[in-house]
């Protein structure tokens, strides 16, 4: 079995989960007190970090195994969980790459963090360039459709 400890814990203004309008929302992580401030030494180096989290307001009968339309929306196809980014997921991980504010001490202040107040998280990592896709990224038209609201 996998156990997994937050390594932080983010606030910000956002307590309701809501699908759009998380481009204003910054986030304030705050590194866990089992880890020394030295964790932090230069993250704030890098312009973007990915942030891994878990969605603890889902409820456990919410979860998705197989396949739904995305935010319910029955015009739109019904596919995978593991083809879109919702957050009933089986495991409950998010994953959002974020533009770095700034860092003072064990805090981190991050903006284009999508998920809630109080929401642990599970790993930061920096983003580097060397791990971007080197191939032009396609999806499906109705991604585009439903994330027009999402950065606003």
């Amino acid at each position: 079995m996998i156990t997994l400890t937050p390594v932080g814990i983010a606030y910000n203004l956002r307590n309701e989960i809501e699908d759009d309008y998380w481009g204003e929302v910054v986030s304030k992580i705050v590194l866990d007190s089992t880890f020394p401030e030295e964790a932090f030494n230069e993250i704030d180096s890098f312009s973007h970090l990915e942030i891994i989290f878990y969605f603890h307001k889902v409820a456990k009968d919410k979860i998705i195994t197989g396949a739904r339309h995305p935010r319910n929306d029955t015009s739109l196809p019904k596919v995978g969980i593991f083809s879109q980014r919702g957050k009933n997921r089986p495991n409950q991980l998010g994953l959002t790459t974020v533009k770095v504010v700034g860092r003072k001490g064990r805090e981190l202040t991050v903006s284009g963090l999508d998920c809630i107040n109080e929401t642990p998280i599970l790993d930061i990592k920096p983003v580097m360039q060397e791990f971007l896709p080197r191939e032009k990224i396609s999806q499906p038209g109705w991604t585009r459709d439903i994330m027009k609201n999402y950065w606003k």
